[in-house]
């Protein structure tokens, strides 16, 4: 697939940026950076004005090797964050000559899972190649391409990755079993349902109506159903800890891919450059970065889960900044719908950038002057 002229200037700062690896942070990270006090004051707003819900962020700065988390370390759903490990597990495929960009998967009547992309356009039957798998699932956060590229290379796979490059206690599942598993909080029967009972679910509102065709659906009494309504029972699918990591552990996994080591060369660029051209989160944190960034990122949306975590990447500017330098941003909002999570993500993205992450010589602290004698 070719390339859009407004992303031929980013493509080329990646690749860049990529081959000179040589200069990149090493694993340790230096004390806290001037512009994490100023950062955190501005997170707490955001954190205050979401009432009961929350927001955790992980900042990490490679080139000057400083980093801020703010709840960084506690757990957080994913979502659809849990596509690039998938991305990187198939493109080692790809390395090893398992598999190749242009093999052609064939479409199962049991694939289909309910979201975006172009993929449920298709009929079984279909061969599709894995490069367009992989950029509907990277690009439009195709749920129905993720299960296809899950069920080629194996959730054993997948989850070696998510071991080696997040953390061991990252469980992935597939998509349609995130389905199962939220609605198996009701009734332990949803573990049955089938690829076009998901389907039929995703067409009735996120409300009573959903519940009640699920019940019907497992040919169960409402009074059976062990969950109140569709929030607690996602609020308690969350709570099993599946598709859930801490967001620092989710940014050295993106460190590590901007740094070129998770991947063969040609591999590794490749995934980077489809990151750049991800369509979904137009208003998140991509809306509050400084112009000229360019993004390398993926979102995750479920019920009341809003994520983006990706790599912004600034050109060089010499001579304050003769490289061009990337910042690891890991961000998440929790217990508020997606219009509010989103409006959290663009203004994370504006405090990030506010508080000088981007700045080439960032702010000093604030040194108070000895007290007379």
């Amino acid at each position: 697939m070719g390339v859009r002229p407004d992303l031929r200037a980013a493509l080329a700062l990646l690749l860049a940026l990529v081959a000179g690896t040589a200069l990149a942070a090493p694993a340790g990270v230096a004390g806290e950076p001037a512009w994490a006090a100023p950062l955190e004051q501005r997170l707490q707003a955001i954190d205050r004005s979401l009432g009961a819900g929350g927001i955790g962020v992980h900042v990490l700065h490679m080139e000057r090797n400083e980093s801020y988390g703010y709840r960084a370390s506690e757990p957080w759903y994913l979502a659809s964050g849990v596509k690039v490990p998938v991305a990187i597990a198939v493109l080692r495929e790809v390395d090893s000559g398992a598999l190749s960009l242009d093999t052609e998967l064939v479409l199962r009547a049991d694939d289909f899972v309910d979201g975006d992309g172009a993929t449920n356009r298709h009929r079984p039957g279909d061969a599709l190649a894995v490069s367009w798998l992989l950029e509907q699932m990277l690009v439009h956060s195709d749920n129905t391409a993720t299960d296809v590229l899950i069920r080629t290379v194996g959730l054993p796979a997948v989850n070696n990755v998510a071991a080696e490059l997040v953390d061991s206690g990252l469980h992935i599942t597939t998509l349609a079993d995130v389905r199962r598993l939220a609605y198996g909080q009701f009734h332990p029967a949803a573990a049955r349902l089938a690829s076009q009972d998901l389907l039929a679910l995703k067409r009735q509102p996120a409300g009573p109506a959903r519940v009640r065709k699920l019940a019907q659906l497992l040919g169960v009494p409402l009074e059976e159903l062990r969950q109140p309504d569709l929030a607690s029972a996602f609020e308690a699918y969350y709570a099993t800890g599946a598709n859930s990591a801490a967001l620092v552990d989710y940014g050295r996994m993106l460190a590590s891919l901007a740094n070129g080591e998770v991947l063969g060369g040609d591999t590794n660029r490749w995934l980077l450059e489809v990151m750049l051209r991800v369509q979904t989160g137009q208003r998140r944190l991509r809306a509050g970065l400084p112009a000229g960034i360019a993004f390398a990122h993926k979102t995750g949306t479920q019920f009341h889960r809003t994520c983006d975590s990706g790599i912004a990447m600034q050109p060089a500017n010499p001579p304050a900044r003769p490289r061009g330098s990337r910042v690891v941003i890991a961000a998440c909002v929790r217990g508020v719908g997606t219009a509010a999570g989103e409006r959290a993500l663009r203004r994370i993205a504006a405090a990030i950038t506010e508080s000088g992450v981007f700045v080439d010589t960032p702010p000093q602290p604030t040194v108070s002057p000895p007290a007379w004698p």
